[in-house]
This record gives structure tokens, C-alpha cells and sequence, in this order.
């Protein structure tokens, strides 16, 4: 019978009804798919593909192969523990990946990549390959002592021989305040050196500090314009996301000129006598001109997803709870506000992995105390050019990141955030 029913269910050009649902079903599909297909490819060259190369190069060494990649290959049979140089083949194969190098004008890169290891190794193979040139035939080894004493240095070959392999991990080291000793232990940076546990520690702090204080400011503003009429609650959206048609480097610029010591508001406070004319207050280069700036900027990012939420509170829940008996005091804090939490966390990560991420405003407002970690991270890629130790840097803020979205997933759940 179901045999028979199939048999006569077909569509007007005879094909059966199932195969013509099928096809009907893959073409929406298809036309699905290739709708969103650019943001896909946008996604893909945009940001996993950036993300994918940092994790890459903050583990690539293949300088040091490519350029000396005799040296890197006859250098395995050495004994880094043994205490004594390595034999006449390294040495003479040192000199052939000189002689090449220097010809090919790459010798000043593996030169400064081993310097971020050792000082003095950049000055170390340019001498070297000045000189070289004169080394015709053996003995390689006495030669080569003869251009420095550091080739005699036991430590100078257990640096070539640790960084010899494709792959390292002295970037993740060094990103976390720690290095290789001639021995191969891993031990602490001098202390003239630790500084980016430090700066992962003040990026952590203040960006939770920075939520904490958009939180408290924002909450009211987005409040009022949840209750006040359209007519006003516009009136005060518009001066709300007026800062977005400003540019960001205008507005930072503008709280230099307000908060220096020369600036406007130091003199108001001369005018008004609340300071002395010498005793101007330091506002700005530290982390109070970070505060400010960044919680200005960040302001808005807080303000929007509260008042989303809120607007969907029906009003009649807080006169409710006044009818049975409540204050105005309690039947806003245990009645509105749980309803505002899952604004309050989508306003909070928004605010906090925007502010984690900031560099521009900490390098203009915030001086020596007020920089975060990611101003670091742009120093290296685009003055050291220690790209390796940037990409360590910014894998590691990632991780943070992830890691910390992760717990508040597993304290507060991510399905309870909302932006409206």
C-alpha cells in the first residue's frame, strides 16, 4: 500500500515528491552556505590565520638551522655537559656557514636571534664574519679562537647547540621571566629583567579595576534611560554614542591636553585654590591618567548592553513587589536587579577583554606605571622586532583570556549573558 501511495506522490513534471524535497532541501543548503561563505573567508584571513601564524612563529627557530645548517647538524654529536669545545668539524663547519652567510648578507640575523639569549653574540658573528673570509683551509679551530676569545667560551657553543633545532621554547621563557642557565636548567631572569610577569599582573588588575568602575557608572546611566520617557532617553543615547563618532586617538589626546600638569584642569584647581600654583597634580604619564582615559572609551560598551537588557523589564515587577509590602530600596535590589545580571555580565566581558587588549591610550596617557602588557607586545613588532617574543607575549594574553572566559562560563554560564 505505503508502496503504491509512493508510486503515485510525484510532482508535476513526474519526478517522485521525495527526491524533489531532497533536492529542494540540498539547494537551500547550498544557497545558505554561500551566504555566508565571505564571512567565513573573512573570518578564516582575518583572524585564524593571524592567530594560527602567532602561535607559530612564538615556537619557530628556523633561523638558526637555515642559516648555519652545517654547524646545526654536525653540532649534535657534541656533549653540551662534557665542559671541553667541540671538534674540528664543528669548527670547520662554522666557518663554511660564515663564509656563506656573510656573502648572503644573512649573517646579522642569526646573530641578533641569539642575542635575545646572550648579549653579545649580534657583535660576536658580525666580527666573525669580517674575518672569516681569511680562513682558507685547516686548522679551522685555532683560526677561529684567534677572531675572539667568546668561540673559546664553552657556553657561546651550548647557545648555538640549545637554539639549533626548529622549534624553541625560549620565547614562552623569557615571556614568562625565566631563561636557560650554561647548565640547561631553567631558572629565574635577573631581577633588572622580570618585568612581564609584573606587567601581565598591573593588565590583569586594572583591566578588572577598569570594569569594575564602567560597572559602576554605567548601571545608573543605563537605568535612567531605561525608565526616563523616549523623548529624553534619546536625547541622552545620542550623548552616549557620541563618542563613537569621535576618533580614538582624538579622544585620548584630548584628556592629555585636560589632565597634564599645564593642562585645563590643573588650572581650574590653581584658579579655584584648591592646589598652589607649584603644587600642580601629577594626572596624566600614570596609572590614575589610564583610569580615566580608558573608562571614558570604555564607557559606552557597558552602557549599551545594560540598557538592552533593561528596557525588556517590565515595569510592573518592581510595583508588584511595592504592592506586597516592599520598599523602593528593596524591591530594586532584590527584584530588578537579578533581572539585569545577564546584562551586567555581557557589559562586563565586553568591557574587560576590550580593555585587556588596549595599547594605544595606555602608551599616550599612561607613562612608565600606567602601560600594559599589549604596549609590550607592539614594541617588540615594530621596534626590537623580536617578533618571536611578541608572539609569545600574545599567546600567552590569549590563553589569559581564554582561561578566564572559560571560569566565568563555569561561575556565571555564558547562556545567562544577553545584549538584550
Amino acid at each position: 500500500m505505503s508502496r503504491t501511495m509512493d508510486e503515485v506522490m510525484r510532482t508535476a513534471d513526474g519526478v517522485p515528491l521525495k527526491v524533489s524535497l531532497h533536492k529542494a532541501l540540498v539547494r537551500s543548503r547550498i544557497r545558505a552556505l554561500l551566504l555566508v561563505l565571505p564571512l567565513l573567508a573573512f573570518l578564516l584571513l582575518a583572524f585564524l590565520l593571524p592567530i594560527g601564524y602567532m602561535l607559530f612563529r612564538s615556537v619557530d627557530n628556523r633561523i638558526v638551522p637555515s642559516i648555519l645548517p652545517r654547524t646545526a647538524v654536525s653540532i649534535q654529536a657534541w656533549d653540551p655537559a662534557g665542559g671541553w669545545l667541540p671538534g674540528e668539524a664543528v669548527f670547520e663547519a662554522l666557518v663554511r656557514d660564515i663564509h656563506e652567510a656573510f656573502k648572503d648578507r644573512t649573517l646579522g640575523r642569526v646573530g641578533r636571534r641569539l642575542n635575545y639569549e646572550k648579549s653579545g653574540m649580534s657583535s660576536l658573528f658580525r666580527k666573525s664574519g669580517r674575518r672569516a673570509a681569511r680562513i682558507t683551509g685547516p686548522p679551522y679551530r685555532d683560526q677561529v679562537l684567534k677572531i675572539d676569545q667568546r668561540w673559546g667560551d664553552v657556553n657561546t657553543w651550548r647557545l648555538i647547540h640549545r637554539e639549533s633545532g626548529a622549534m624553541t621554547g625560549a620565547y614562552f621563557l623569557a615571556a614568562a621571566d625565566l631563561t636557560q642557565n650554561e647548565a640547561g636548567e631553567i631558572i629565574r631572569q635577573p631581577e633588572a629583567r622580570r618585568i612581564y610577569r609584573t606587567l601581565f599582573s598591573r593588565t590583569l588588575w586594572m583591566s578588572g579595576l577598569i570594569t569594575l568602575l564602567c560597572l559602576l557608572l554605567g548601571y545608573p546611566v543605563a537605568y535612567l534611560l531605561a525608565t526616563l520617557p523616549l523623548r529624553y532617553s534619546n536625547l541622552l543615547m545620542i550623548l552616549v554614542l557620541l563618542p563613537f563618532w569621535t576618533s580614538l586617538l582624538v579622544r585620548t589626546t584630548s584628556w592629555i591636553a585636560l589632565l597634564q600638569t599645564e593642562g585645563v584642569l590643573n588650572d581650574v584647581m590653581v584658579f579655584v585654590g584648591l592646589v598652589s600654583d607649584d603644587g600642580r597634580l601629577q594626572l596624566i604619564h600614570n596609572k590614575f591618567g589610564t583610569f580615566v582615559a580608558m573608562v571614558h572609551i570604555l564607557l559606552p560598551f557597558m552602557i549599551l548592553p545594560l540598557y538592552s537588557v533593561m528596557k525588556t523589564i517590565p515595569p510592573a515587577l518592581t510595583r508588584a513587589a511595592r504592592s506586597l509590602g516592599a520598599t523602593p530600596f528593596t524591591a530594586f535590589v532584590r527584584v530588578y536587579m537579578p533581572n539585569t545580571f545577564s546584562g551586567v555580565g555581557a557589559g562586563c566581558i565586553m568591557v574587560f577583554i576590550l580593555s585587556i587588549g588596549y595599547y594605544i591610550t595606555p602608551a599616550l596617557v599612561g607613562g612608565r606605571t600606567g602601560t600594559f602588557i599589549s604596549n609590550f607586545i607592539a614594541l617588540h613588532v615594530g621596534q626590537t622586532l623580536n617578533w618571536g617574543l611578541a608572539a609569545a607575549l600574545g599567546t600567552l594574553l590569549l590563553v589569559l583570556v581564554l582561561g578566564l572566559y572559560l571560569l566565568y562560563d563555569k561561575l556565571v554560564g555564558v547562556d545567562n549573558m544577553k545584549l538584550g
